[in-house]
């Protein structure tokens, strides 16, 4: 199993190498810059559905869509740019409206954020999949295998770790800027070639009318473009040093690259007239009408599936991170602290997996069902975060702080408004879930936290008076046998180590069986006696849980006994299935059995290892 495992993510790094495995500005870009650079294709998408069923009235008002979106986008990169230097250890949301705002609205920042994570995930595969569908339509029928089979592979490449999945993102990253530009660029020059087309001739008939209520709908739509800009922050850290610095560079550069990439094939959709068919998503109708269909039109829309796919991997650098820093803090189960073989947050990374993969299966591989759900954490952490850089600024001061608080006073009224105008326009079409997963999060972080605490209460020795030095009298030990052999003789051979009062029991499931036992435990038993306990239901556990409680309320030493357990341990995995796990339930049971006389009954278990 090691082995596999070692082929598939690589042998164990040493934590020495942790400092080695951070991103310069090139590979960062690649690893956070997917989802937001990619975002495209679903908000196109996602806009054109809004607009197309108020006909060419409702695709005339893409392009103005397409600039509020862009000043929307301006206005967040801006203030993100601003909470890099000041939150350098990573944490985006979460750090800025937990030290400003309070733990509260840190929780919930938080909370939005894991949400939209396992979204980003779910949506970039399931958008990805109908890319290259639409150039090759007979893959449509399988679109949640070919998710769940990226999924798996975007996986495997993030726990290889940082470098290598950096590395490995950068291909198709810089592939689709790549096609995607050239693409924008040769668009420009036959819109600068040839006169502007008219939905009038290209729109599909109307089937609503065009209301300032349509437009605000295609707009929140839309703005699950703006999703992606949060994950640098988050990710600041993972950055060479000095972090932040390199942080904010790459955050410019992706904005700038976004922008572009948005408004240019907005703007060329709108320009020639553009329309998508019902099984054609409307970048690849961009593509064909500004290519042909053609060896390139399959390149860019191969490209336009690749980003997708590796844009789940702005989700594996993010969700993992913040739910180490959550960890931290108690609020998550500590497992999610700590780094794996090869340096990063494995248990995090196998956790956003499981649930994009539920999510997938339950929306059928559909992007377009997963939408609704996309944009109200997203916007709701964007308007913590802003807000609380305010409070910040408001305290810490320092230079031109007024104008800083400005700039993030702006990202914050721009993301308020936006948060109102998607969670309204959505919330009948999915968002209410989003509503309603948020409390149950926080409530899930107050559980868990609270359960730590309870630990370190029961746990501390703080004001604990140290107990008298007492002379130790050997333990009563219980042995539990299912008959006489190797492995029952060497745990019994353990017992008589440790105490002079030991029992074995054997209980006796078919009359008659226990004959047979005591022939031969008068071999092998060296000495010990053997008690035999009746079980006419054919139960185990449940009799020799009565035989305990009777044999420790009869000693008066007010001392429960100790159990040890003889089993045997197959040498392959499979071969478990093949034996009752008798002493795996007696352990079960015995642990979660409360405290005899207010002590705690010691479980020993003697493996005896089987060599074939």
């Amino acid at each position: 199993m090691h082995t596999i495992l070692s082929l598939l993510i690589g042998p164990p790094l040493p934590t020495q190498r942790l400092a080695g495995e951070r991103l310069n500005k090139i590979r960062a870009l690649a690893a956070f810059s997917p989802d937001a650079l990619s975002s495209i294709a679903y908000a196109n998408q996602e806009i054109f559905l809004g607009l197309a069923v108020a006909g060419a009235a409702g695709l005339a008002y893409s392009l103005p869509i397409g600039l509020v979106i862009v000043g929307i986008l301006a206005a967040v990169a801006l203030s993100y740019a601003q909470t890099l230097p000041a939150y350098p250890g990573g944490g985006g949301s979460y750090a800025v409206a937990r030290d400003n705002l309070g733990q509260g609205i840190g929780l919930l920042a938080a909370s939005c954020l894991l949400i939209d994570y396992v979204l980003t995930a779910a949506v970039s595969l399931t958008a990805g999949v109908a890319a290259i569908a639409s150039a090759f339509p007979a893959l449509w029928p399988y679109r949640i295998e070919l998710a769940l089979t990226f999924l798996v592979l975007i996986t495997l490449a993030n726990l290889r770790g940082l470098r290598e999945s950096g590395t490995l993102m950068a291909i198709p990253v810089y592939l689709f800027l790549v096609s995607y530009l050239a693409m924008l660029a040769v668009g420009l020059i036959k819109a600068l070639l040839s006169s502007p087309g008219s939905f009038s001739a290209t729109a599909p008939a109307a089937t609503e009318s065009l209301t300032t209520w349509l437009v605000l709908h295609a707009l929140a739509a839309g703005c699950t473009a703006l999703t992606g800009i949060e994950a640098i922050s988050n990710g600041v850290p993972v950055f060479r040093p000095p972090e932040a610095k390199n942080a904010a560079r790459t955050l410019v550069v992706m904005a700038l690259l976004m922008g572009t990439l948005f408004l240019g094939s907005i703007g060329l959709t709108q320009y020639f007239a553009v329309v998508a068919g019902p099984d054609e998503t409307i970048l690849s109708a961009l593509v064909r009408r500004v290519l042909g269909t053609n060896v390139l039109y399959v390149i860019v829309q191969t490209a336009t599936l690749l980003i997708l796919v590796v844009a789940a991997n702005t989700s594996f650098a993010g969700f993992p991170r913040l739910a180490s820093i959550l960890a931290q803090d108690g609020y998550a189960p500590r497992q999610l602290s700590f780094l794996g073989d090869r340096l990063v947050f494995s248990n995090g990374m196998l956790l956003l997996a499981g649930l994009a993969g539920v999510l997938i299966l339950a929306f059928n591989g559909d992007s377009h069902a997963l939408i609704p759900l996309f944009a109200v954490g997203v916007f709701l952490a964007f308007t913590l975060s802003q807000a609380g850089m305010v409070v910040h600024w408001l305290r810490v001061r320092g230079p031109a702080w007024k104008l800083k608080a400005a700039i993030n006073g702006i990202g914050a009224l721009a993301t308020t408004m936006t948060l109102g105008v998607v969670l309204i326009s959505k919330f009948t079409e999915g968002a209410w879930l989003v509503v309603l997963l948020i409390p149950l999060l926080l409530l899930a972080f107050h559980t868990v936290k609270e359960h730590y605490r309870e630990v370190a209460r029961e746990l501390t020795l703080h004001n604990a008076v140290p107990e008298a030095t007492m002379p130790l009298r050997s333990p009563r030990v219980v042995l539990p046998i299912s008959g006489v052999h190797r492995g029952v003789v060497e745990a019994l051979r353990y017992a008589r180590s440790i105490s002079d009062r030991v029992t074995a029991v054997y209980v006796e499931i078919n009359p008659g069986d226990a004959d047979r036992i005591r022939q031969q435990w008068e071999k092998w038993g060296q000495g010990v006696p053997l008690v035999v306990v009746p079980s006419p239901y054919r139960s185990i556990v449940g009799p020799l849980l009565e035989y305990l409680d009777r044999l420790d309320a009869e000693s008066g030493d007010g001392q429960p006994a100790s159990i040890l357990l003889p089993e045997f341990v197959p040498a392959r995995w499979w071969q478990f299935l093949l034996h009752n796990q008798t002493a795996w339930l007696l352990k079960l049971a015995l642990l979660y059995r409360r405290r005899r006389f207010g002590k705690v009954r010691a479980i020993i278990d003697i493996p005896w290892y089987l060599r074939e």
